[in-house]
């Protein structure tokens, strides 16, 4: 005769996943996972784990979810229940890719021909005096 049958079997929680905005991937450390709003029905573990939401355009978020054994007494039975209920997470958008800036080329010099030769006379009825009359 066999023991195996007096066993309990592992205790399952329900987690529930939620996000802002709804409709991320939620996946829990344990292989679980669903599109938020959702629950998932996870083996009781006896550490932590995770929960990683994902949305494209949106940053990833990860959750960390604690486990919270209460073995019960004679009046109450057992049960198990996770912090945080439920697991929520605000996701944030994307920074835009940066531009791609073209490398700085300096101007190149305009040709001396379009120039104005620096010995040419002003104009003539200039109401400026020519600077180099007289000095000569």
């Amino acid at each position: 005769m066999s023991w195996d049958m007096f066993k309990s079997a592992p205790p399952t929680v329900q987690v529930r996943l939620e996000s802002n905005p709804p409709g991320a991937d939620a996946t829990t450390s344990l292989g679980s996972g669903c599109k938020t709003p959702c629950s998932v029905s996870v083996p009781a573990p006896d550490a932590p784990f995770t929960v990683a939401f994902a949305l494209p355009k949106y940053q990833p978020v990860s959750v960390p979810v604690n486990v919270i054994k209460n073995p019960g007494d004679f009046t109450t039975p057992a049960s198990v229940t996770t912090d945080p209920s439920p697991v929520f997470a605000e996701l944030q958008p994307a920074a835009p890719p940066k531009p791609v800036r073209k490398p700085h080329r300096p101007k190149k010099p305009k040709p001396a021909a379009a120039a104005a030769p620096a010995d040419a006379a002003p104009a003539a009825g200039s109401p400026f005096p020519d600077p180099t009359t007289g000095k000569r």
